[in-house]
C-alpha cells in the first residue's frame, strides 16, 4: 500500500501514529474528568486525606456512583492513586499543587476552555465550509467566566510584583500618579489590582463584553475604589479626553477584528513618552519554527476555535493566536511605535511582553 506516489505505507509507523492519536483523544476525555472534578468540588475534597468512593462523595456532596466512575478515570489516568486494600483514593500532594491550590499554579480552571469551546463546534465546521465565523457576542457570557477564571489568580500572583516592572520606570510613574488604562480588560481584575496598588494614579478598563464590564464595575465597588472606571468600547475609537501615560493589554490583541487599527488608536491615546505593555502568545509568525514549542498544539486549537473565528466573523483580519513575534513587531511599526523589547512574560510561560512606547515627537491624541 501506498499514501502518495513517493512514499511506501509502513505499518509500524501507522501503529505508533495510531498509538499517539489514542494518547491525543484520551487526554482530550481526561480533560472533561478534570472539568468535571473542578466544578464539583472534588479535588478540593480529596485534599482532605485518602478516602473511599462514599467518603469522597460524602465530603463533596455528590452521587457516589458516579464519583466511583470519576475515580476510574482519576486512577488509570495517573492524576489519583488507589489502594485496593482499604479501597481508598487518594490525590498526591504534588499533584493537588496544580489542581486545587489559590495561586497562579491552579491549571484546573483551564480544563474548562475545552467543554465551553467544544459547545461552537457545529458552528466552526460551518465556517471552514461557508466563511465567515462565530461571533464573539455567541460565546459569551460563559466566555467571560471561563477566561475569569484562568487568568484571574495569574494576575493575582504576578501582575503588581513581576508584569508591571518590566517596564522600566512603569512602577515608579504609577507610583507619582498617571492616567493609565487597559484595552481590553475583561473582567476588569487586572484594573482593580492596579488601582489598589496605585491610589495616586486613575485607570480605567475598556471591553466590548456588558457582562464582563458590570463585573467589573462590581468587583471595584465592592473593593471601594475610585480611582478604577469602566467602558463599553470598541477599542479602535479611543478618544480620550486627556491622553494616558500608560496602557496595557493582555491577550487580547490577535483576537481583533482590525488589530491594526486598534494598534493605531492605542498609540494615538497615549501621552508622549508613554508606556505600551502588550501580553500576547509567545510564538514565532513562522509555523516551522512553532513546531518544537510545546505550547503551539494548544494554541493554533484555541485560535481555530474561537480567537481566528472571532475576529472572520466579522470580517476581521484573523490574526490567530499563534500570529507571532515577526508579526506583532510589524504591527506595533506600522501603528507607529518605536522600538520594541520581547521578553517571556514572568506570569505565563505561553505569553510574550512587548514594550515599546509613543515617542516624544508624536502628536497627542484629540
Amino acid at each position: 500500500m501506498t499514501t502518495s506516489t513517493t512514499e511506501t505505507f509502513d505499518p509500524l509507523v501507522a501503529e505508533a501514529f495510531a498509538g499517539k492519536l489514542l494518547g491525543l483523544y484520551t487526554g482530550g476525555m481526561i480533560t472533561s474528568m478534570v472539568d468535571i472534578g473542578h466544578r464539583t468540588g472534588l479535588f478540593e475534597a480529596a485534599t482532605g486525606g485518602p478516602a473511599t468512593s462514599q467518603e469522597l462523595a460524602d465530603r463533596a456532596g455528590l452521587q457516589e456512583r458516579y464519583v466511583r466512575e470519576w475515580l476510574g478515570a482519576m486512577v488509570t489516568s495517573g492524576i489519583f492513586d488507589y489502594d485496593p486494600a482499604t479501597r481508598s483514593y487518594r490525590l498526591p500532594a504534588a499533584h493537588a499543587t496544580v489542581l486545587v491550590n489559590s495561586g497562579a499554579g491552579n491549571m484546573a480552571p483551564m480544563s474548562q476552555l475545552q467543554a465551553h469551546l467544544g459547545k461552537h463546534l457545529a458552528a466552526v465546521v460551518r465556517a471552514f465550509r461557508e466563511g465567515g465565523g462565530v461571533p464573539y457576542d455567541a460565546f459569551r457570557p460563559e466566555f467571560t467566566d471561563v477566561m475569569d477564571a484562568v487568568s484571574r489568580d495569574l494576575f493575582d500572583v504576578h501582575l503588581i510584583d513581576h508584569v508591571l516592572p518590566v517596564a522600566p520606570g512603569l512602577v515608579e510613574t504609577l507610583t507619582r500618579g498617571a492616567r493609565a488604562a487597559d484595552v481590553g480588560c475583561g473582567t476588569g481584575h487586572a484594573v482593580v489590582l492596579m488601582a489598589r496598588a496605585f491610589p495616586e494614579s486613575t485607570f480605567v478598563g475598556y471591553d466590548l463584553a456588558e457582562d464582563a464590564i458590570e463585573q467589573a464595575r462590581v468587583e471595584a465597588a465592592a473593593a471601594g475604589l475610585t480611582n478604577a472606571t469602566f467602558e463599553v468600547r470598541d477599542v479602535a475609537a479611543l478618544a480620550p479626553a486627556e491622553p494616558f501615560d500608560a496602557i496595557v493589554s493582555f491577550d487580547t490583541i490577535h483576537d481583533q477584528v482590525d488589530p491594526v487599527a486598534v494598534l493605531a488608536s492605542i498609540h494615538r491615546a497615549l501621552a508622549p513618552r508613554g508606556t505600551y505593555l502588550m501580553a500576547e502568545p509567545y510564538a514565532s509568525s513562522n509555523l516551522e519554527d512553532n513546531v518544537a514549542n510545546p505550547m503551539a498544539p494548544m494554541l493554533y486549537a484555541i485560535s481555530t476555535l474561537h480567537c481566528l473565528t472571532v475576529s472572520l466573523a466579522h470580517g476581521g483580519a484573523g490574526l490567530g493566536t499563534a500570529f507571532g513575534e515577526q508579526k506583532a513587531r510589524e504591527l506595533l511599526a506600522g501603528a507607529g511605535f518605536g522600538e520594541v523589547t520581547v521578553i517571556p512574560s514572568p506570569a505565563d510561560p505561553g505569553d510574550a511582553i512587548y514594550l515599546t512606547s509613543r515617542s516624544a515627537g508624536s502628536a497627542v491624541a484629540p
